[in-house]
């Protein structure tokens, strides 16, 4: 399992993934964000699924990019959709056989030179894509029951980049305590209108222990500051 997380806002993009990969009982680190950087041509890759088949996808993609040029990201996101059907006719019927499901979800966002602006887009396993608007700022791909919550209250289109990623970190942190299969570090690739140009960082779990320790002490104190007069109706009826 995985958690990979795509905010799109009117300022720019955020990308957040965890870099755990498990494989029965071993757990090692690998990178699950696929920059692709060129004049006018910015682009990022998230992938939840098996890895045998994301690396082998990425392969074919960026021997494409070596004799095709894309200018709008659309078009990128189609011929990765193609890759990855290729990949299915290669590998479905082995992987099958052998007990594994053929899974692959997509997250790709940027810009290239004849986009009007930067774009976000969620790829199915069959190829199919669906565009995200500002009305749906963020996907989540991987292990995403835990992390919503506050996404959905909190981000709206005119979010700034840093709220953006101080939420998505938050998301991510939810997700970690209540699941043992995604966890620190975490990558994060950031993307501003119209700049042609991401930026990358990873942070540690040393990196962020403030933030997580701080964040569950916010949380605690939220809720003995909610008022409880509410509950009186049903705890009264208790016995005494």
């Amino acid at each position: 399992m995985t958690y990979c997380l795509g905010i799109k806002v009117k300022e720019g993009l955020v990308a957040i993934a965890d870099t755990r990969i498990t494989t029965g009982t071993d757990t090692t680190v690998k990178k699950k964000i696929t920059i692709v950087q060129k004049d006018h041509h910015s682009l990022f890759i998230m992938t939840s699924g098996l890895r045998s088949v994301r690396d082998k996808a990425i392969v074919y993609f960026n021997e494409l990019l070596k004799t095709e040029e894309f200018t709008q990201l659309y078009q990128a996101v189609n011929a990765f959709g193609q890759q990855v059907r290729r990949v299915a006719d290669e590998d479905r019927a082995a992987l099958e056989k052998s007990g594994f499901r053929f899974d692959l979800n997509t997250i790709i966002g940027g810009q290239l030179k004849d986009d009007e602006e930067h774009k976000l887009f969620l790829l199915y396993p069959e190829g199919n894509w669906v565009e995200l608007g500002l009305g749906a700022p963020f996907v989540v791909i991987g292990n995403s029951g835990h992390g919503k919550a506050i996404l959905n209250r909190i981000l709206e289109e005119s979010s700034d980049m840093k709220l953006a990623l101080k939420a998505g970190f938050l998301s991510f942190d939810s997700t970690r305590v209540s699941s043992n299969n995604v966890d620190f570090p975490i990558d994060v690739a950031l993307y501003k209108r119209d700049t042609f140009e991401i930026v990358e960082q990873r942070y540690t779990q040393r990196d962020m222990a403030d933030i997580s320790a701080q964040w569950a002490d916010e949380l605690k104190n939220a809720l003995m500051n909610i008022p409880g007069e509410w509950m009186d109706k049903a705890f009264d009826q208790l016995p005494k």
